[in-house]
């Protein structure tokens, strides 16, 4: 049986559903209801087993971080990549949730003053203004190492094989040739003005890593062929790609209301982005160029893959 701290309920609907996308929408919420209720457990105060304390202050800052809503597309990305081959939720939930520590941990990360110095994500203020930087950094931390502790536990997997081929992979998509590399290169964007080519491997970094971890993290645990694998990590580049793109197109046309938090920022800064390069319009059409290309690497699937697929258009579609 799955461990207690690891038990889905439902949270707060984050945000409505409407037109073609609505069937993939409700089950995306449904989807970020679990894992939110699976953090929360997970988060708790109560110190588990093998922990001497929690410190109260920090567990709050760990959850003002990552239980301050979200659409949780990564661990989506994870579950319904691993069902995909045949994994049961229950059995791809820790490797989800891992997936989301180190996501939230970037965010907090990344709003510090040292690096990007925002105030606002998803509509209240960011940890470090919430409490101290101190504090975010240590809830950071805390959100990070956490992740490792969920994928070497007995409860990702029973082969320990593929729980260290998660570790691996995982700490290659957060770290040094992943995002972590791009939070570096996109700070020295506002100086270094990097062309096009530039900007891709930026945003393959900093963005796309965490992405393409998530659809090939769901491989991994159904044992998938390394054709299957190949295929998934593919998809996962694409709609990561995709994902950027629409990122920088939201940062342009919308508002710091509807989005949750600061738009504009990388104009403000002097950064270059794909939209300033291509334009807004071939920008888009790139964007959904990149999902018609991920919808097609996993037409051998059929209609088993229509909710990754469905993903991938949703990816290019959102408003937030």
């Amino acid at each position: 049986m799955f461990p207690a701290f690891l038990q889905m309920r439902g949270v707060e609907r984050m945000f409505a559903t409407d037109g073609f996308m609505d069937d993939f929408q409700n089950r995306l919420l449904a989807s970020a209801d679990r894992i939110s209720g699976a953090l929360d457990a997970l988060l708790a105060q109560q110190p588990r087993e093998g922990e001497i304390s929690r410190p109260e202050r920090l567990m709050a800052a760990m959850r003002h971080g990552a239980l301050n809503g979200g659409k949780r597309l990564r661990p989506f990305l994870v579950l319904e990549s691993a069902a995909l081959f045949g994994v049961e939720e229950a059995d791809a939930m820790a490797a989800a949730l891992a997936l989301e520590c180190v996501h939230c941990y970037s965010l907090i990360h990344d709003d510090l003053p040292a690096m990007d110095d925002d105030d606002l994500r998803r509509g209240q203020p960011t940890v470090h203004k919430a409490f101290d930087e101190a504090t975010a950094i240590l809830a950071g931390d805390g959100l990070l190492t956490l992740a490792f502790e969920l994928l070497g536990s007995a409860a990702c997997h029973r082969d320990a094989g593929v729980r260290s081929e998660l570790v691996v992979e995982l700490a290659k998509a957060a770290g040094l040739g992943g995002m972590v590399g791009g939070q570096m290169l996109d700070l020295q964007a506002a100086e270094d003005a990097p062309d096009e080519a530039a900007i891709r491997m930026l945003q393959a970094m900093k963005t796309g890593a965490l992405l393409r971890f998530a659809c090939e993290a769901g491989a991994i645990l159904g044992s998938a062929s390394p054709s299957d694998r190949a295929t998934l990590r593919a998809f996962g580049e694409k709609i990561g790609q995709a994902f950027q793109l629409a990122d920088d197109v939201l940062d342009v046309v919308s508002s710091d209301e509807a989005m949750g938090k600061r738009v504009g920022k990388d104009e403000a800064m002097g950064k270059g982005t794909l939209v300033a390069i291509l334009g807004l319009e071939q920008a888009r059409q790139r964007a959904d160029a990149l999902v018609e290309e991920a919808e097609a690497l996993l037409s051998g699937f059929g209609d088993r893959a229509d909710v990754l697929k469905s993903c991938a258009r949703y990816i290019v579609s959102r408003q937030q």
